[in-house]
């Protein structure tokens, strides 16, 4: 396991931390080889806005706090940032809309990342089931997951034939093979993303679950918009 994976999970798990904050979970996966959006997390207005010109406009931001799990419910969330003065008003707006709905809420920050170029979503995931140990998933993804409910599933560990399998069993394949003229997506790139996925959940022990959705799929390479980790609340040890 890379060590700075390690790090992660033994300061969440001494501070009783059993959901990873976004930060910690795109630095986790990154660890791991999975691409994730490029972002930082930032303490202030100014900083907020330096990261936003380095990142490169339109970017998200994100509030980041262990009190606040669905951002956007909150007013946690801007889309498409385009400039520095958007930059400082949506930092303030952020900050102000959670004060007010969930004013005990400890901030931890405010998270600037890349707002990715819209293309196909899946969703890759891994679980902890009691009885027959890590497994992972793979299916269409974004707001189409609860609906669709087109998965496939494994014992993990996985390897790239088996990821590549996952893939191919789900009703929309035909989609990221190309439906009706449009490119295929980068397959190679999901399968190795699984397997990844895979090592996660078969090296780690504390995690009890963990959601990438969307995956963004493009005609080379995926990206991890949105990343959730869940650790299990009995835990031996580190």
């Amino acid at each position: 396991m890379p060590k700075i994976a390690r790090q992660i999970i033994q300061k969440a798990v001494q501070q009783k931390q059993y959901q990873l904050l976004e930060p910690q979970a795109k630095e986790l996966i990154e660890a791991f080889g999975i691409p994730t959006t490029r972002h930082s997390l930032v303490y202030s207005v100014k900083e907020a806005v330096l990261a936003a010109n380095s990142i490169g406009y339109p970017v998200v931001m994100k509030v980041v706090s262990p009190d606040v799990l669905h951002k956007t419910d909150y007013g946690g969330v801007r889309l498409n940032v385009k400039n520095g003065d958007e930059v400082e008003y949506g930092y303030e707006g952020i900050l102000k809309n959670v004060k007010k709905k969930v004013p005990d809420a400890r901030i931890i920050g405010i998270l600037v990342e890349e707002m990715a170029t819209p293309s196909t979503e899946v969703i890759i995931g891994g679980l902890r089931d009691p009885q027959f140990g890590p497994a992972v998933m793979f299916g269409i993804g974004g707001i189409f997951v609860e609906v669709y409910k087109d998965a496939s599933f494994r014992i993990a560990p996985v390897d790239e034939f088996e990821a590549i399998d996952m893939i191919n069993e789900i009703k929309g394949a035909k989609i990221l093979k190309g439906f009706r003229g449009a490119e295929a997506v980068d397959i190679a790139a999901l399968a190795q993303a699984i397997v990844h996925i895979s090592d996660i959940m078969v090296s780690i022990n504390e995690i009890k679950e963990i959601d990438l959705n969307p995956v963004l799929v493009y005609l080379k390479g995926i990206k991890a918009v949105d990343v959730r980790i869940i650790l299990s609340e009995r835990i031996e040890g580190v």
